[in-house]
């Protein structure tokens, strides 16, 4: 046989060796991204249900002569990391359906409104349509956390249709104040300051506690002063 035409096939026969080993590769590569990346459509899709109801009702609200309750809306997919570092710290099994049984916050919703009586308000009515199951109810208003976080938090499964089929998918939505969203939002970024001695942790704990309580009793004296108009 010619020597370059053996050099030749043998360039061929590596060149479809090495097409094959890319195809396998990236066939088994999206064996494992797809059913991911559907997994966290189905949250995205939630999400996109749920801020249209929202938005719904904040509408009509604005067509009955009333002031818009919602001041804005905001919403996130929580991370890879934070879905594995959940896992972990609970101690359950790595998988989709692990995932989806036992992790209810993937996908979230923040509702922030104008008074405290639009959060129950709005909740109350977002929880009375027919396609809304909720799952879990804690009202942090009410019975705040101890270093002073107040929110209304609902976990919920709505229904979101694709192709051929009908999913039920969880969702955590928090309803807040404009203060409260606001104390949260700083207390979050000053709590993850790194190396502080004890005793300045304390000082701040406690001086954060009390911004807590200012702002809850901001939220009242508004909510009288906004009652005292509508009277």
């Amino acid at each position: 046989m010619d020597n370059k035409f053996k050099q030749k096939l043998i360039g061929q026969l590596n060149d479809k060796e090495t097409e094959m080993n890319e195809a396998e590769f990236l066939s088994n590569l999206e064996a494992d991204i797809l059913p991911l990346q559907q997994f966290i459509t189905y949250y995205k899709c939630a999400i996109m249900e749920i801020e249209t109801k929202f938005r719904v009702l904040n509408e009509q609200f604005s067509i009955n002569s009333e002031s818009n309750p919602i001041e804005f809306i905001q919403s996130r997919i929580k991370s890879y990391g934070s879905i594995y570092r959940k896992l972990m710290a609970k101690e359950l099994p790595r998988t989709l359906s692990s995932i989806e049984e036992n992790i209810s916050d993937i996908a979230g919703i923040r509702v922030v409104c104008s008074f405290v009586q639009d959060i129950y308000r709005l909740a109350n009515c977002f929880l009375q349509q027919d396609d809304i199951t909720l799952i879990e109810k804690k009202d942090y208003i009410c019975n705040p956390k101890a270093n002073g976080y107040r929110s209304l938090h609902l976990i919920v499964a709505v229904p979101i249709f694709l192709e051929n089929e009908k999913r039920m998918v969880k969702a955590e939505v928090q309803l807040r104040t404009i203060a409260m969203d606001f104390w949260a939002s700083l207390e979050h970024k000053l709590r993850y300051k790194k190396g502080l001695p004890q005793e300045t942790l304390d000082l701040v704990t406690d001086d954060l506690k009390k911004c807590a309580d200012q702002s809850a009793e901001w939220d009242m004296r508004m909510q009288n002063i906004k009652n005292l108009i509508e009277q």
